[in-house]
C-alpha cells in the first residue's frame, strides 16, 4: 500500500489541480450572466482599493507575527530585515511545489548566523498557527450565523477546546518534527534536537490578527460588489476561514488557487451573495496584487 501511494503521489497534486478547475469553469458557466451583470463604479474601486491596502497591512502584520515565532527559537534575525524578508518570498508561495518561500526563509535567517534546524521549525510553526487561527475564527463565526446554523453546539465549543489544546507544546514539537523530516531530511537530525518550550500564545494571536484582517478585505470586496447587511458579515467570515484554511493545508495548488475559490462558493449562501462569483474572483486578484506589490517595495537588488 505504501508503495502505491509514493508512485501515485507525484500526479496527485495534478489530479486534484484539474478537478479544482473543472469545478471552476463549469461554476462560471453556469452562472456566466450574474457575473456579466455586475458593474463596478468609482465607488466600488475605491472600496477594492482599500481592501488592497488591509491586504497589504495583513501581511506585513503577518511579517511580524514570524519574528515573534523566529524570536521564540532564538535565532537572530531583526524586526525590519524580518519583515522584508517575509514579504520578499512571500510571493514565491506561488510556484510549483509551494515550498519556495520557506526555503527563502531558512536561508535568510541561516545567512544571517542562525541555526537551520530552528529556522526549519519556524517557518513550519507559522502555517500550523494560522491553521488553528483560521479555524477558531471560523468556528466563533459560525456561532453568530443566521445560515451556517449548527444544531450540535457542543461540537463547536469542543472544537475550540482541542484547538487551544493542540497548539501547546507538548503536541506541536511533535508535528514539527514530523513535518521537518518530511519536508527535509537532512535538517530533520538537527530540528530533532530542538523543542519549543512555551506555550505559543502571542504568535497564535498574531495569527488570529492577520485571518481576521484578510477576513476583512474579503468582507469590503462583497461590500463593493452588492449590498451586505451586518446580519450577513458572520456568514462571510465562516465562509472565508474555512476556505482559506483549507486552501492553506490541501496540496496540490500553490497558495491554495482554485481550493480556495470552489470552498467559499459551496459555503456562501447565492440567495444572499449573487456576486460570489466575482466577488471571490476579484478577492484573488486583490490578495495576489498586495503580495506583488509588497514583495516588490521590499526588493532590494543585489549589487553586482
Amino acid at each position: 500500500m505504501k508503495d502505491i501511494l509514493v508512485r501515485i503521489k507525484p500526479y496527485l497534486r495534478w489530479f486534484i489541480l484539474g478537478g479544482v478547475l473543472f469545478f471552476l469553469v463549469q461554476t462560471v458557466k453556469e452562472r456566466w450572466i450574474e457575473v456579466a451583470a455586475i458593474r463596478v463604479d468609482a465607488y466600488s474601486w475605491l472600496i477594492l482599493a482599500i481592501a488592497v491596502i488591509i491586504t497589504i497591512v495583513a501581511h506585513i502584520w503577518s511579517g511580524w507575527v514570524w519574528i515573534w515565532i523566529v524570536a521564540i527559537f532564538k535565532q537572530p534575525l531583526g524586526v525590519k530585515e524580518g519583515i522584508r524578508i517575509y514579504l520578499v518570498t512571500n510571493i514565491a508561495k506561488y510556484s510549483p511545489g509551494n515550498i519556495w518561500h520557506f526555503y527563502g526563509r531558512i536561508s535568510a535567517v541561516c545567512k544571517k548566523g542562525g541555526s537551520r534546524g530552528a529556522a526549519t521549525l519556524s517557518v513550519l510553526l507559522e502555517p500550523l498557527l494560522m491553521a488553528a487561527a483560521a479555524l477558531l475564527i471560523g468556528l466563533v463565526s459560525s456561532m453568530w450565523s443566521e445560515t451556517i446554523n449548527w444544531d450540535l453546539r457542543w461540537l463547536q465549543f469542543a472544537g475550540l477546546g482541542a484547538i487551544l489544546i493542540g497548539i501547546q507544546p507538548r503536541i506541536l514539537n511533535i508535528l514539527l518534527h514530523r513535518l521537518s523530516r518530511s519536508k527535509n531530511k537532512a535538517d530533520a537530525t538537527a530540528a530533532e534536537a530542538i523543542e519549543l518550550t512555551k506555550y505559543p500564545l502571542v504568535p497564535f494571536l498574531g495569527e488570529m490578527g492577520f485571518v481576521i484582517l484578510r477576513g476583512i478585505g474579503f468582507v469590503l470586496t462583497f461590500v463593493a460588489l452588492q449590498t451586505v447587511t451586518w446580519q450577513q458579515i458572520p456568514q462571510l467570515f465562516t465562509s472565508f476561514s474555512f476556505a482559506w484554511l483549507l486552501g492553506l493545508i490541501v496540496p496540490g495548488a500553490p497558495g491554495g488557487l482554485g481550493i480556495f475559490e470552489v470552498t467559499a462558493y459551496g459555503l456562501l449562501d447565492n440567495s444572499q451573495f449573487p456576486s460570489e462569483i466575482a466577488a471571490v474572483a476579484f478577492y484573488r486578484l486583490i490578495s495576489i496584487l498586495a503580495e506583488a506589490i509588497a514583495a516588490l517595495v521590499c526588493f532590494r537588488p543585489k549589487n553586482r
